[in-house]
């Protein structure tokens, strides 16, 4: 959810841009932005990023257009460019808090000590902003700082707008990190829905000690995609745990059609413990697969 976000603020944070068509493009700086930022929504990276290099000559520093420029190397995978442009951003000594949030992000993803001021930055001088507040706070929760992230996502929560959603989301995030998954239950349910977030939410609710729930989720989701061997392996132990032996077996025999030889060992070893019964299942799925697809989880979403 997060990833888009960095063209996003540019366009409707900074600048107020409105979506155009592409044939009404012109060379001026306004409109050579709000064209990236419409590739970039629509996952055109790769045309995004050849728009603003053609005007890095006209704008070498700006600093939005660095930003920009930055946030599209990132998504085409050039991080030693994107570095440079993000560094060369904080250089200019910006103050907008939605590019100070954009860039500050950028910087946190590639490891620069540097991205914590940019993002603090960005959070106490826009209050108002919920992009600069999720940004430090996404930050913070990934650092670790629970408390502090948790008090800047439930601010862009309270804040309300367009970015209420992505508020409520990395604040599940937050609290599934910190090991509160109670808390983060009620968040994941809101934002319901997606096969992607109900997957989390079913280990979520794994976490909280609500088995049969998380069996019930895991087992519907793993019907509707069967070539998700995770998610088979997954809903096989927890359908194993409850006792539910044909549900568990029809699990596994759709990983196993959907596997590939380097799942093999795991795929093995979860046959033996549905085999070994219920209890063997359930402590696999509570102390094994279910703690580490969750965190793989995690890093993902973010």
């Amino acid at each position: 959810m997060g990833k888009h976000r960095g063209l996003k603020i540019l366009r409707r944070e900074a600048y107020g841009f409105e979506s155009r068509p592409r044939h009404l493009m012109s060379a001026d700086f306004d409109a050579l932005l709000r064209e990236a930022a419409d590739a970039g929504d629509e996952g055109e990276w790769e045309h995004a990023h050849q728009l603003l290099v053609a005007g890095l000559d006209t704008f070498p520093e700006h600093p939005a257009f660095l930003c920009a420029l930055g946030v599209a190397a990132r998504h085409l995978g050039a991080e030693g460019a994107a570095y440079e442009y993000f560094r060369r951003f904080v250089a200019q000594e910006p103050e907008d808090a939605a590019l100070l949030a954009a860039a500050g992000s950028g910087l946190a993803a590639l490891d620069d000590p540097d991205a914590e001021r940019v993002l603090r930055l960005a959070a106490i001088s826009a209050p108002d902003s919920p992009p600069a507040r999720i940004a430090y706070g996404s930050y913070l929760a990934r650092e670790g700082m629970t408390e502090g992230a948790l008090r800047e996502l439930e601010a862009a929560r309270l804040l309300g707008g367009e970015q209420a959603v992505e508020a409520r989301w990395e604040l599940a995030l937050a609290f599934l990190s910190a090991r509160r998954p109670a808390e983060a239950l009620p968040l994941l349910e809101e934002a319901g829905g997606d096969a992607w977030i109900d997957k989390i939410r079913a280990l979520a609710l794994l976490e909280a000690g609500e088995a049969t729930e998380a069996a019930e989720l895991l087992h519907s989701l793993s019907e509707a995609d069967p070539d998700d061997v995770e998610l088979q392996l997954l809903a096989t132990l927890a359908c194993a745990a409850e006792g539910w032996d044909d549900a568990a077996w029809g699990a596994f025999a759709r990983a196993e059609l959907a596997a590939v030889e380097e799942d093999r060992p795991l795929l093995l070893e979860v046959e033996e413990r549905i085999e070994a019964g219920s209890g063997q299942a359930g402590e696999m799925l509570a102390d094994e697969l279910g703690p580490w697809f969750l965190r793989e989880w995690l890093v993902e979403a973010r």
